[in-house]
């Protein structure tokens, strides 16, 4: 089992039970929240794989990880039915499992999309190689909010995206001089994980322009 093959399956689970929360919280029916679970652990690999001239996309070869999605999904699905009178109260429980799952997720595939860089005979482009870490990243979590009518997370809150380069960029330049993708991995994926769990818990953002439209 190749570290890459370990990487996809530790994101697509965290992904898809991230979207499929987010699915629940916006009261979508069992074949929104399965949509929104699968989109969120496939989408950015998508946009990836289109952006490196990959067509059609890797995942529409690999049925496994869209089954493991839909699996997760469903479960997500069923487990908050079963608890469905205790949701409100255990919202914000719900949104520190959803933070976390996110942050494994989004670990796990900005290393991912950086090393389809190396996979690919692009590993010498340093900025294309993080933008491939990036929207795999990321890419899934926008067509999630997109669909849910909501504001791209990483557009607002808890400086998300650029938590996404900075592991694909340490993970470039670790893989880059070592050469050994497993190694490299480790340092990235915990500085991201723990970097998105302090963002959400403190509230980190980038400054915004706050407008006050009543007129004086």
């Amino acid at each position: 089992m190749t570290a890459l093959f370990v990487l996809e399956i530790i994101g697509t689970i965290a992904f898809a039970v991230s979207g499929a929360l987010v699915a629940i919280k916006a009261k979508l029916d069992l074949f929104g929240v399965v949509l929104l679970g699968c989109i969120t652990a496939v989408g950015g690999g998508i946009l990836r794989d289109i952006i490196i001239g990959a067509v059609p996309p890797a995942i529409f070869a690999r049925f496994h990880i869209v089954l493991i999605a839909v699996v997760v999904s469903v479960v997500a699905f069923i487990v908050s039915y079963l608890n469905r009178h205790k949701f409100t109260a255990f919202r914000k429980k719900i949104e520190h499992i959803n933070n976390l799952f996110d942050a494994v997720g989004l670990a796990a595939f900005s290393v991912m999309g950086t090393e389809i860089a190396f996979t690919s005979g692009l590993g010498d482009r340093i900025f294309l190689s993080i933008t491939l870490g990036l929207l795999t990243g990321v890419g899934g979590g926008v067509i999630r909010d997109i669909l849910v009518n909501d504001t791209p997370y990483i557009l607002r809150k808890h400086v998300y995206a650029l938590i996404s380069i900075f592991g694909s960029a340490l993970y470039y330049i670790l893989r880059y001089n070592t050469g050994d993708a497993t190694v490299s991995m480790i340092a990235p994926m915990l500085s991201i994980v723990i970097l998105r769990i302090l963002a959400a818990k403190y509230r980190w953002s980038l400054p915004k322009v706050h407008i006050d439209e009543e007129e004086k």
